[in-house]
């Protein structure tokens, strides 16, 4: 009997196929994706310090029963200040970083631990791993900082911002029983004023009149300029009360007693027949403020 080859290579095919289909509806499921936790936790920092944003991101470390500074952390040697990838920070506008001047950019947060001081290193941003790319001829600010004894451990690297004021706050790195604070400044005037004035001088429909007044006043730049600012203000809203305390305060700032106390007992007038929350508040601060007046 003769073979057809046609026909048996068709056959042939047809087996093949499906064989393959039945391994296919018979292979094992794919496994689930699963997540691990990490071992040093990564986390993101967002903090404004009067109009200038820092964000920071590290991987934070445990003790875990272990002798940190000194064993884990070596001293005298350069440390990614976290764990992982180099721990990074980044400004938005120009700070002065414990002494010294660091330009808006992204870098990485480097320190070389120390028994009685550390060296804390902003870099520029290599985006690397661990310590291994650092070279010291990158670094943007090299500051000395003396460590503050903790009484009580911290069982997680932390670092945080504290001491918050509209142009400084305090970095803290804790971890064991070791504190690190670096003194951040901002020069809040000098990046604000000039936008203050270009929007006042603009032709905008609506402008920040007792906003900036109040900037003016608390910052003692322009009080003549503060005064027109808050005039407008009231003019756009002549039942506000809370406004012309405030010019009250622009007032005796610059040296008008007699107005400022005009202006505070119009306001206690208004705010007393206001009533409410507000209006209780605002005759406290008015009735101080003439007493301190007198």
């Amino acid at each position: 009997m003769k073979t057809n080859p046609a026909r048996s290579l068709a056959l042939l095919g047809l087996a093949f196929a499906f064989t393959a289909n039945l391994t296919a509806q018979t292979a094992a499921p794919a496994a689930p994706k699963l997540e691990f936790p990490a071992a040093s936790p990564a986390t993101s920092i967002k903090q404004r310090v009067g109009i200038t944003d820092i964000e920071l991101n590290y991987g934070r470390p445990g003790a875990k029963g272990r002798v940190v500074f000194g064993a884990l952390v070596p001293f005298g040697k350069i440390w990614r200040t976290g764990a992982n990838t180099a721990t990074k920070i980044k400004f938005s506008t120009a700070v002065n970083f414990g002494g010294a001047t660091v330009p808006a950019g992204s870098y990485e947060l480097f320190t070389i631990p120390g028994e009685k001081e550390w060296t804390v290193i902003v870099h520029k941003d290599s985006s690397s791993w661990g310590a291994y790319a650092y070279k010291q001829e990158n670094d943007v600010a090299r500051v000395t900082v003396k460590p503050v004894a903790l009484a009580a451990a911290v069982e997680t690297l932390e670092i945080s911002f504290n001491d918050l004021r509209d142009e400084s706050a305090t970095l803290n790195l804790s971890w064991a029983n070791v504190r690190v604070p670096v003194a951040i400044k901002v020069d809040l005037v000098a990046t604000l004023v000039p936008k203050i004035e270009a929007v006042m001088a603009s032709d905008a429909a609506k402008k920040p009149y007792a906003a900036a007044a109040m900037f003016y006043l608390d910052h003692k730049i322009d009080l003549k300029k503060a005064a027109t600012w808050m005039d407008a203000a009231i003019a756009a809203q002549p039942d506000a009360f809370y406004l012309v305390y405030r010019k009250g305060l622009i007032q005796a700032a610059a040296g008008d007693k007699a107005g400022a106390l005009a202006s505070a007992q119009a306001s206690l007038a208004a705010a007393q027949k206001a009533g409410g929350a507000i209006g209780e508040e605002y005759t406290g601060l008015n009735q101080k403020f003439i007493a301190s007046l007198k």
